[in-house]
Order: structure tokens, then sequence, then C-alpha cells
């Protein structure tokens, strides 16, 4: 199935800085890691796309600690999400700047943690860049995907050191 893409994904293996645009997702929020309420996030989103026919998109992005996921809403969708409700909420992201790291595999906090220390180490070795909040997952394959095929990306937002402060 074809769906929608917010932006162009990182190929496996690759590391690169990349701009992701503006956009208007829908988040549900648990109380637990990402990696322990997967299933319990996705329900109440997908529950609010149907309800309201929104298209599905990739990628789903994933914030870990509290557990968050994040549907992003097609163009020519976001009058169909302009309202939250009590599972989920309507986020509005500006246009951002990531170091993003490429993966293949399953969708597991293992698989996270590992592109995470890559960028850590490419982070450490590329000082003129500096994080801007924590690492967040980005999952491009439905769950009816096998797990050896599933793509993902591992991101930290970047701003580059001189534009600390302007």
């Amino acid at each position: 199935m074809a769906y929608e893409k917010a932006f162009q994904p990182t190929p496996n293996g690759i590391i690169e800085i990349k701009t992701l645009p503006a956009g208007r997702l829908i988040m549900a929020q648990g109380k637990e890691s990402y990696f322990n309420s997967s299933g319990s996030l996705f329900r109440p989103l997908f529950r609010h796309i149907q309800q309201n026919d929104i298209s599905m998109t990739v990628p789903v992005e994933a914030r870990i600690e509290p557990g968050q996921m994040l549907f992003w809403i097609a163009h020519d969708q976001l009058d169909k999400a302009d309202t939250s409700t009590n599972e989920v909420t309507i986020v509005n992201l500006p246009e951002r700047r990531v170091v993003a790291a490429g993966g293949k595999g399953s969708y597991n906090e293992e698989n996270f943690r590992r592109l995470e220390a890559k960028l850590l180490t490419w982070l450490s070795d590329n000082p003129h860049w500096e994080t801007v909040g924590e690492a967040t997952g980005v999952y491009w394959s439905g769950p009816t995907t096998p797990w050896f095929l599933k793509t993902f990306e591992v991101h930290f937002e970047v701003i580059e050191s001189n534009e600390r402060g302007n």
C-alpha cells in the first residue's frame, strides 16, 4: 500500500543533515516509554484518522520518554485535523533541521539505541552541530511489513553552533 510521504526517508546506513517541512501532526501520549506503549498509542491515532476520513501518511514519529506517537497529516487534509480530543492532540510543528541515521529491521529499543549511539558519535565528531532535545524515532513501514523489510530512522533536531543565541 502506498502512503503519502511527509518527507524523503534517509537510506539504511546513511547519516545526513536534512530539513523536515513544517506540518500538522496528531499526537497520542502515554505515561511509559514509547517501546512499552506503542500499541496503546497507535489505537487512538488510527481511530482518529478513520473517524475523520484522513488518509494515512508516513512516517510515524515517536518520542521516547514519555512515549508519544505522531502521525503526519497530508496538506490537502489539514482541515480534517483541526480539533484535539481527549485522546489525540493536534500539533503544528515548524520546519526543523535534523541529523538523521537510516536503519532497517524491527522497530525495537535495541535498534533505536544502536542508531542513537551512531548519531551521538557522529555529533561528537562534528562539533559545529548541536542537538536540540532528545532523539526521536521515525518509522516508515506499515504494521504488516515483515521485520526484516521495515525501514526507520533516528533523528536529533540540530542547529549549527554559531546559530545559538541568534
